[in-house]
């Protein structure tokens, strides 16, 4: 009883006060587990916000974390950043490498740069708010579960296979660019690569773009308008986002969207034995 009092007392003293590590003392990064190691005693201690300076790939950030808590991170993180979280808010201030979000419940990832591979990977609940581009299988497998409901919004461009085998969820891209000297413009790349919705089983797509999507379409997956209701739904990520990166939301409405949906809640049925002997 008095060790969860002591607790209880340096969560209050340390509640506004964030603690800041240096992740690459004289120059050298920490290893990972020294790192993420550091981290769990900071939380222990009280702290609910930590700021990560000179972060240079380490793995893992945020694994796991529960509950009410902040990690602002100067540097590019490596991979898993924020495997398995369950309600913290990261933010990084740069880009991050490969699966940020991989296997998230709950929480929000906000990356002020581009994100890279496998972004959300299995993800299912949370949102990641990526404010350039990503790289290839960004959103595979993510899943609704029970009240759970998973958000990936890209505001660049996104490489192949975006949203295989997605169960869930809702992923956006919106084709944007994003000058060094803050001005916004549309993106000249197309705005997703090829396989488009491989094996998607459930959630939706929605990319904001004039561009012919059909070539680009993976199996399973098929096109629609999304409605006024449909577009209502999504305006409250949207807006967030747009709040989050200083981006006009009257910007956002200067082009259509366009949706990706299944063909079928079972789109590969017919590849497997309809009778097992």
């Amino acid at each position: 009883m008095t060790e969860n009092i002591t607790k209880e007392k340096k969560r209050i003293n340390n509640n506004n006060n964030p603690i800041t590590i240096n992740c690459a003392p004289n120059g050298d990064p920490l290893d990972y587990r020294v790192l993420n190691e550091e981290i769990h005693q900071s939380l222990n201690s009280g702290y609910n916000k930590i700021i990560l300076n000179n972060v240079c790939g380490q793995r893992f950030i945020g694994a796991s974390l529960q509950g009410d808590l902040e990690i602002e991170i100067n540097g590019v993180p490596g991979n898993d950043l924020g495997i398995f979280m369950d309600g913290p808010k990261i933010t990084v201030n740069g880009s991050c490498e490969d699966q940020a979000g991989n296997t998230m419940n709950d929480g929000t990832i906000i990356i002020h740069g581009d994100g890279g591979d496998v972004i959300g990977l299995s993800a299912r609940g949370g949102k990641i708010y990526i404010k350039k581009n990503v790289g290839y299988r960004v959103g595979i497998h993510i899943k609704e579960y029970e009240r759970k409901y998973p958000v990936i919004i890209i505001g660049g461009t996104a490489r192949d296979f975006l949203g295989e085998y997605m169960a869930g969820g809702l992923v956006v891209v919106l084709g944007l660019k994003f000058l060094p000297n803050g001005k916004i413009i549309e993106n000249d790349m197309s705005i997703c690569g090829n396989e488009l919705g491989t094996g998607i089983h459930r959630g939706k797509i929605i990319l904001r773009t004039e561009e012919d999507l059909e070539p680009k379409l993976g199996v399973g997956a098929k096109l629609f308008t999304p409605d006024e209701i449909e577009l209502k739904q999504i305006e409250i990520y949207l807006k967030e986002y747009c709040r989050i990166f200083n981006i006009p939301y009257e910007l956002i409405t200067q082009k259509p969207f366009k949706g990706v949906i299944p063909i079928s809640k079972r789109p590969f049925a017919g590849s497997y034995c309809g009778q097992l002997i």
